[in-house]
Parts: structure tokens; C-alpha cells; sequence
């Protein structure tokens, strides 16, 4: 007998099927038919929820994105902390390793996965700038920060965070090291923040070995 599932439950069913086959297959590779026969319904079904693979797509992006997008919400909310701090801890919200996703970011730097990469870089781009820039805003109004051009520093440093720490595999320690406090000198500069006062937080954000090597000498 066809078991019949609330919509929602249904399509979050669809979802997590996609995701384990596009991290298994790729996106390119995993058909309609394959997750048909992963979830057990008729394709008729699977329209009923989604016009295509790329409608699949679009909504698995929506989701990753909507999850990490709260997480950054509930860190740029929290009244107890000064505008800096809240920054720092949004900016590690945003750290999809730091969540437990290590497999889902190293899904997404698979060749075959290059359109889902993609479209989640901008999705993650275009929801969190606004969160950031009111931070950033915020500090400069509390004398933390000192600059008239807020938005525009936030996609400075994440588009350069995105194209140099995007795929750490592909780059060596040293050379990660060294790019880490070259971003992090030029945060300070493009914020008009103190030197050395956002150092220490930001070296842990990007995962530098260099601030853990330091530590363990002292």
C-alpha cells in the first residue's frame, strides 16, 4: 500500500536523498531515477515537489544556506556581547567546518559539484553581507571601527576569503599561514581598527597553525 506523507515530510525526504547522492555521485552523475528509487516514489511524485534536478539543487543550496544564515543571525543578536565580539562570532558561525560540515564543504570543492559550489557561495554572499555591515556599522559607532565604507569592506574580505581559503587542500601551510595574517593586517587597515586588535580572534577563524604552534610554545 503507498504510504501518503505530509508535503513537507515528503520533500525533506526528496532533500536528504539528493544530498546523500550528490556528495556520493556528484550532481552531475545522479540522476531523478536515482533518487526516485532512494526515497521509493513515483515520479510523479518527485514533480509534485520539484520541476527538476536543478530545482533539487536550488533548494538543497536554500536550506544549507538558511541553516548557516540563522546560526549568523543568532551570534549578531546576542546584546550581551560589544558589536567586535559579535562579529568574531559570526563570522565563525559562517565556518561551515566549525558546524560539523567538513563533509558537505569537501563535497562542494568535488569538480562535478562546481554549479552547487557556486550558487552557494553566492547565496551565502548575498545574506551575509547585510548581517555583517550592521556589525561593522555598529563597532564604528562604539569607536571600534573607523571607516565610511562598511558593505563595501565586507565584500572585499569575503571574496578574497573565498577565492584564497576557499580550498585549503590545494595550498600548503606556510602559504596558508602567510596569506592568513596578510587578510588579517588588511581587515585592520580596510576597518580602521586598532593593529593587533582583531589578530588573535580572526587567526582562529581562518585556522591558522600558526596561533596553535604559538599556543602550545607558551
Amino acid at each position: 500500500m503507498r504510504t501518503v506523507k505530509e508535503p513537507e515530510i515528503r520533500k525533506n525526504e526528496i532533500l536528504d536523498a539528493a544530498d546523500t547522492l550528490f556528495a556520493q555521485k556528484g550532481f552531475d552523475n545522479t540522476s531523478t531515477g536515482d533518487i526516485l528509487e532512494m526515497v521509493g516514489i513515483a515520479r510523479g511524485t518527485l514533480y509534485y515537489h520539484f520541476k527538476s534536478k536543478e530545482d533539487i539543487l536550488d533548494a538543497l543550496i536554500d536550506r544549507y544556506n538558511r541553516q548557516i544564515l540563522s546560526a549568523a543571525q543568532e551570534a549578531a543578536s546576542d546584546s550581551s556581547l560589544t558589536a567586535r565580539e559579535r562579529l568574531i562570532r559570526t563570522i565563525l558561525a559562517l565556518n561551515v567546518s566549525q558546524k560539523g560540515g567538513q563533509e558537505l564543504k569537501e563535497q562542494m570543492h568535488r569538480p562535478q559539484n562546481a554549479l552547487m559550489h557556486q550558487k552557494t557561495q553566492m547565496a551565502v554572499l548575498n545574506g551575509v553581507t547585510p548581517i555583517l555591515t550592521g556589525l561593522i556599522r555598529e563597532g564604528a559607532e562604539a569607536g571600534y571601527f573607523q571607516t565610511p565604507y562598511s558593505r563595501e569592506c565586507v565584500e572585499m574580505i569575503m571574496v578574497y576569503s573565498n577565492v584564497f581559503f576557499d580550498d585549503a587542500t590545494e595550498t600548503s601551510e606556510e602559504l596558508r599561514d602567510e596569506r592568513t595574517q596578510a587578510l588579517i593586517f588588511n581587515i585592520e587597515r580596510l576597518l580602521g581598527a586598532e593593529t593587533g586588535s582583531l589578530a588573535s580572534d580572526l587567526m582562529r577563524v581562518f585556522g591558522s597553525r600558526k596561533v596553535e604552534r604559538n599556543e602550545a610554545d607558551n
